[in-house]
C-alpha cells in the first residue's frame, strides 16, 4: 500500500456508494488530493472486498497516453479483466479521454463494475453530458485541506499562529513535503497555478489573449470577495487602455471557474429569494494560490479570512450566498438539508462603531437561524451577543470542518 495520510470526511461520504453500479466522481482543482483519495478507496476495497478485480488508469501517466478516446479506453478494459467477478475500476482525471461519458455509460449498465473517477473540470457532468449519465453517477467536490486536516498533516496543534500559517499557505496536501520557507512554498504553489492556467483553461479553451486572462486573475486577486461584475471589470480594463468586451470578461470568468481556480458566490436577498444578477463576489479554491499570485499582505487579511470561511461553509456541505437587503449585507447565507445559517467575518472588533456594524445587519434578520460573526481578535471562549454567536475564526473552521 502506498504511504498517505487519510481523510475520512471524504472517504466517509463515499462509502454508502461503495459496490453501487453509480459512478463515482471526483471532482475538484489540481492537487487538491483527488488521486490520493482513489488510492484511499483502492486499498478499503482490497480489504472489504478481495475477490475485487482492480483496475486502475491514471491519465497524467506516460503508461495510459494510448487511451485517447472512448473507444481505446472500452479496448484496455476489456483486455485486463480477468474473469466474470466484481471489478473495480478507477480512472484519474478522466476528462483527458475523449468521449469517455459513452464507455463509462455501457459499463455502468453491467453489474460488475464499481466506477471511481476523477476530473479538473467543473464542466465534467453538466449539460448534455449529465443527461446522458442521467440517474448513473454521483458527484463528490473535493477541496483542499480543512483546517483541521491542516493541523493534521503539518502535525501541529490548533493555536493563531497555527492558522496564521493556514492563511499564508493555503490548503495544498503536497506542501507538507516542502520546507515552510515562503520563497519555497510559493514557487510552488505558483507552478500549480501556471498548470491550471495553461492546461485546464488556455489549452481546453482555445485561449489566445493568454495576457488578458493573466490581467484578470490578478484582478480577482486583489478584489477577493470584493462585489464585482463583467462589466466593472471591462471597465476598470478600458481605464487600463485594454479594450476588452463584457462578454469576453463574462466567457473568461466561467473558464476560470471551469477549472476550479476560482468560485463565483451569487447575490441574494436576506429576508426573500431574490437573486441579483449583476455583481457577485469571487473566492479562491486555494488561498495559498492567491497569495502567491499578488503576494501575502497585512491589508489583505480580511479577504483571506472571507475566503477562508467560504471554503469551510463549501467544505462542510452548505449552498452559500451573499445576503444584501437595501445598503446592508450580510457576508454569507449558507443553506443546507432545509437549515441556514449567517456569517458575518471580520479581522478585528475594536471599537464599538465596528461591532454594532458587525452585529446589527444580523440582529435585524427577523428569524431564529444560528449567526455568527468570526474574528480574529484574541477572545478568551466563545460568546454571545444577544443570540448572535461570536467565535474566533479558526474555531469556527474546526466547528464546520471539525477534528
Amino acid at each position: 500500500m502506498i504511504d498517505y495520510i487519510n481523510r475520512p470526511m471524504y472517504i466517509e461520504r463515499i462509502k454508502p456508494f461503495i459496490g453501487k453500479s453509480l459512478i463515482k466522481v471526483l471532482v475538484g482543482q489540481r492537487r487538491v488530493g483527488k488521486s490520493y483519495l482513489l488510492m484511499q478507496l483502492k486499498d478499503l476495497i482490497k480489504t472489504q472486498e478481495s475477490d475485487t478485480q482492480i483496475i486502475y488508469i491514471n491519465k497524467e501517466q506516460n503508461e495510459f497516453s494510448s487511451i485517447k478516446n472512448s473507444d481505446d479506453l472500452f479496448s484496455y478494459i476489456n483486455e485486463n479483466v480477468k474473469g466474470s467477478g466484481k471489478v473495480a475500476l478507477f480512472i484519474d482525471e478522466i476528462q483527458d479521454i475523449e468521449s469517455f461519458e459513452i464507455t463509462l455509460r455501457d459499463l455502468a449498465t453491467r453489474k460488475k463494475y464499481d466506477i471511481y473517477c476523477t476530473g479538473s473540470n467543473a464542466n465534467l457532468l453538466s449539460g448534455e453530458l449529465a443527461t446522458f449519465l442521467c440517474g448513473r453517477y454521483i458527484e463528490i467536490k473535493v477541496f483542499g485541506l480543512s483546517y483541521a486536516e491542516f493541523l493534521i498533516f503539518n502535525k501541529i496543534s490548533d493555536t493563531v499562529d497555527s492558522f496564521k500559517e493556514y492563511m499564508q499557505f493555503g490548503g495544498l496536501p503536497y506542501l507538507i513535503n516542502l520546507s515552510n520557507e515562503i520563497q519555497v512554498a510559493y514557487e510552488y504553489l505558483t507552478s500549480i497555478y501556471n498548470t491550471i492556467l495553461l492546461k485546464d483553461v488556455v489549452a481546453r479553451f482555445n485561449i489566445r489573449n493568454v495576457k488578458f486572462l493573466e490581467n484578470l486573475v490578478a484582478f480577482l486577486s486583489d478584489n477577493l470577495g470584493s462585489i464585482v461584475s463583467s462589466k466593472k471589470i471591462s471597465e476598470y480594463l478600458k481605464s487600463q487602455k485594454i479594450n476588452i468586451s463584457t462578454q469576453v470578461v463574462i466567457d473568461y470568468l466561467g473558464y476560470l471557474e471551469s477549472s476550479f481556480l476560482i468560485f463565483k458566490v451569487k447575490r441574494t436577498g436576506i429576508e426573500g429569494k431574490k437573486i441579483f444578477e449583476i455583481g457577485e463576489k469571487y473566492f479562491f479554491e486555494d488561498v495559498g494560490i492567491r497569495n502567491a499570485i499578488v503576494g501575502y499582505k497585512a491589508t489583505d487579511i480580511h479577504k483571506i479570512l472571507e475566503n477562508i470561511v467560504y471554503l469551510h461553509l463549501r467544505m462542510a456541505g452548505y449552498s452559500v450566498t451573499v445576503g444584501v437587503e437595501g445598503k446592508k449585507e450580510v457576508d454569507f447565507i449558507a443553506q443546507k438539508a432545509g437549515n441556514k445559517i449567517y456569517v458575518q467575518v471580520a479581522y478585528m472588533l475594536t471599537n464599538e462603531e465596528m461591532i454594532n456594524r458587525e452585529f446589527g445587519n444580523l440582529l435585524e434578520i427577523p428569524d431564529n437561524f444560528p449567526k455568527y460573526v468570526v474574528t480574529m481578535d484574541e477572545i478568551p471562549e466563545i460568546s454571545t451577543y444577544k443570540g448572535v454567536v461570536r467565535m474566533h475564526i479558526k474555531d469556527f473552521c474546526l466547528k464546520m470542518v471539525g477534528k
